[in-house]
């Protein structure tokens, strides 16, 4: 086991009612997923990291640049189904600011983002959803709450800068001396139901398919091989967080597998957990 650097990763989705408290009538619908993702905090929090990277698409979204927050603090709240979830977290900023330096060095499109003050309590970004749910059962309840980075990637730019992204992500983790575990935050393909936002399309269930496949194949980089008309009309919300796994795991080798994956509404879901080899 690492002593430090990275010693964990996980793909996790971020549908609210995965929450028992923001269920509301879906709480049997999303089971199977809330036992893997129980599962994935169980696994990460043997580990005891001391910062947790989240790549999130639901935070600062920038046009043709990836963000990395490196405020001191962020907050988050969620309300659904009549119920709340809070909860707040000290970032790593020396990591982050690692990161971001490593990045632009290599000619990456990127963008430190502050919020508020320079630095101290009014240092501080919102806790979009895309890292709070998944941070809900990796991290915030834990007696000893580990620091978190937030990066939000584009899908703007060369896939394989989000490749090259996780590489840096995990060169710097090793450089940092701390345990740093990595959530890429990702709902999979949208168009699996007429009734949802995006409609219906066959290509929903053919891109999850392909994940699944590659996921089991121990072969991440294979998702540089999907066809970009079938992500379109898939709606995915995971091609480019998965892309900075990938980037990570040729850095430091991991073993994956596949915990979970249903589809209880519209979009599917699926829980992968990475062991550092």
């Amino acid at each position: 086991m690492n002593s430090s650097g990275l010693v964990y990763a996980c793909i996790a989705p971020h549908g609210s009612e995965i929450i028992p408290a923001l269920a509301g009538p879906y709480l049997d619908q999303f089971a199977q997923t809330r036992e893997a993702m129980e599962e994935l905090g169980r696994r990460m929090a043997a580990l005891a990291p001391d910062t947790i990277v989240v790549i999130t698409p639901h935070g600062l979204r920038l046009d043709n640049a990836i963000s990395i927050v490196t405020t001191d603090y962020t907050s988050g709240v969620l309300e659904e189904n009549g119920g709340k979830i809070e909860a707040k977290f000290d970032c790593d900023r020396p990591l982050a600011e690692r990161i971001l330096q490593e990045a632009r060095s290599s000619g990456l499109p990127v963008v430190g983002a502050l919020f508020g003050a320079l630095e101290g309590p009014a240092s501080k970004l919102e806790l979009d959803w895309g890292a709070l749910i998944p941070l809900w059962f990796m991290g915030a309840r834990w007696d000893h709450k580990p620091k978190i980075v937030l990066v939000g990637p584009c899908r703007a730019i060369p896939l394989t800068d989000l490749v090259t992204l996780g590489q840096i992500i995990a060169r710097m983790a090793e450089q940092s001396g701390r345990k740093v575990a990595l959530i890429a935050s990702a709902d999979q393909a949208h168009a699996h139901s007429a009734e949802g936002p995006y409609g219906f399309d066959p290509a929903a269930a053919l891109y999850d398919e392909a994940i699944q496949g590659i996921i089991r194949s121990g072969d991440l980089g294979r998702l540089l091989d999907l066809d970009p008309e079938l992500i379109e009309a898939a709606k995915p919300d995971s091609l480019w967080q998965m892309l900075v796994l990938h980037g990570a795991s040729i850095e430091v080798p991991m073993q994956g597998k596949l915990l979970s994956y249903q589809v209880p509404t519209y979009f599917g879901m699926l829980c992968a957990s990475y062991d550092v080899l």
